[in-house]
C-alpha cells in the first residue's frame, strides 16, 4: 500500500496528516513549534517536525517507507538556504519517495483555492501571504511582510490607549476593556508591569486582538479606525503578492484564513476584500474550506500526480480529524 503525507508547521503548532491515495485521512499528529526562526534552535524545530510526522505515521499504522510523497508547508521556509536545510532533513528521514517544502502561506493557499492558484492571506498570531500563478510561479511575503497579525493589532490597541490616556487622542472604550482583559488597575500599572526591569508578569498582547475587534463592532471610533486601516494595509500586500506572480491583471482567488479573519465581525476580512476589489474588481474572495495541513496534503496529491477532483475532496472532508487537532 502507498500513502501520502502533508505537514503544516508554524510557531504555535505543527500538524501532520497521513492519507491513502483515494483521499482518506488515516492518521494525524501534532507537536509544537517547527519554525526554524521561532524555535530555540534549528535542532529543536526539526525535532518537533519529526514528532508530528512520527505521531501521524503511528496513528495511521504505516511506516515512512510507504510514503510516495510528502509535502511540508512550513513557517521559516523563507530563503533558499532554509529550503535546502528543510528538504535535506525530510529526505534524510525518508518522509516520501518525493518530498517538497513550501512556505506555510502556500499550504494555506492550496487549502482554500479551488484550483490551488491565487493569493492567500493568513492573519493569525502572525501574518503570512503567498501567491501562486496558473503557470506555477510562487511568491510569499516572508521577511518582506511587516507585522500585521494579532500581536500587532494588540500593540496598536495599546498604543491607542496610551495616547488617549495622555490626552493626545480622544478617549476610547479600549481603555476600560484593556484594564479588564489584563486585570490591571490603571494604564500606568499595566504599562509598568509590561516593561519594568525584572517583571515576572507576561502579557500576550495578541490575545487582545479579539477584544479590539469586538470593540470596533460596537462602534468605538478608535477601534474601528485601527481595524479598517489594518485590513486595508494587508490588502496592499495581497495586491503586491499578486503582482509578483503576474496575476494582478487577471481574476484570481483571494483565500482568507486565520484566527483574526475568522472573527465573527469579519471587519478585517471585509477591509482586505474591499481594498483588493478596488484595484481588481474580478478577484474572487474565498474563506478557506480546509485547514492549512489539509492544503499541504492536497499539494502531496499534486506531487504524486493524483488529481484532486470533487470525489477525492469529499473523502478528505469526510475523514478529517477532530477540530481540536487544528486549534491554537
Amino acid at each position: 500500500m502507498s500513502y501520502l503525507l502533508g505537514v503544516d508547521g508554524g510557531n504555535s503548532k505543527t500538524v501532520a496528516l497521513v492519507a491513502d491515495l483515494e483521499g482518506r485521512i488515516l492518521g494525524s499528529g501534532r507537536s509544537g513549534c517547527s519554525d526554524i526562526y521561532g524555535a530555540p534552535s534549528e535542532e529543536a524545530a526539526l525535532a518537533e517536525l519529526d514528532r508530528a510526522v512520527e505521531q501521524a505515521l503511528i496513528s495511521a499504522g504505516v511506516g515512512a517507507g510507504s510514503l510516495v510523497a510528502g509535502v511540508f508547508s512550513l513557517a521559516g521556509a523563507d530563503w533558499p538556504e532554509d529550503f535546502e536545510l528543510l528538504e535535506s532533513h525530510v529526505r534524510s528521514r525518508g518522509y516520501g519517495q518525493q518530498v517538497k517544502v513550501y512556505n506555510d502561506a502556500i499550504g494555506a493557499l492550496r487549502a482554500g483555492s479551488p484550483d490551488g492558484t491565487g493569493v492567500s492571506v493568513v492573519c493569525g498570531t502572525g501574518m503570512a501571504i503567498g501567491a501562486r500563478s496558473p503557470e506555477g510561479k510562487i511568491w510569499h511575503t516572508s521577511f518582506w511582510q511587516e507585522p500585521q497579525g494579532a500581536q500587532e493589532l494588540g500593540h496598536k490597541a495599546l498604543r491607542a490607549v496610551m495616547r488617549a490616556e495622555l490626552g493626545i487622542d480622544p478617549p476610547t472604550a479600549l481603555r476600560e476593556k484593556l484594564l479588564a482583559h489584563f486585570a490591571a488597575e490603571s494604564v500606568e500599572d499595566f504599562l509598568h508591569a509590561l516593561t519594568a526591569r525584572g517583571s515576572r508578569r507576561r502579557y500576550n498582547l495578541g490575545s487582545f486582538a479579539r477584544v479590539l475587534l469586538d470593540t470596533a463592532v460596537e462602534g468605538d471610533p478608535t477601534a474601528l479606525r485601527i481595524v479598517l486601516e489594518h485590513g486595508r494595509a494587508i490588502g496592499d500586500y495581497a495586491l503586491a503578492a499578486a503582482h509578483q506572480v503576474g496575476i494582478d491583471q487577471d481574476p484570481f482567488y483571494l483565500v482568507l484564513a486565520g484566527g483574526v479573519i475568522r472573527h465573527p465581525s469579519k471587519l478585517v476580512a471585509q477591509a482586505i476584500i474591499d481594498r483588493v476589489l478596488a484595484s481588481d474588481p474580478d478577484v474572487r474572495p474565498v474563506f478557506s474550506r480546509f485547514e492549512p495541513a489539509v492544503g499541504a496534503l492536497l499539494l502531496a496529491y499534486e506531487l504524486a500526480g493524483i488529481p484532486t477532483n470533487d470525489e477525492l475532496l469529499a473523502r478528505v472532508a469526510c475523514s478529517l480529524p477532530p477540530a481540536s487537532l487544528f486549534e491554537t
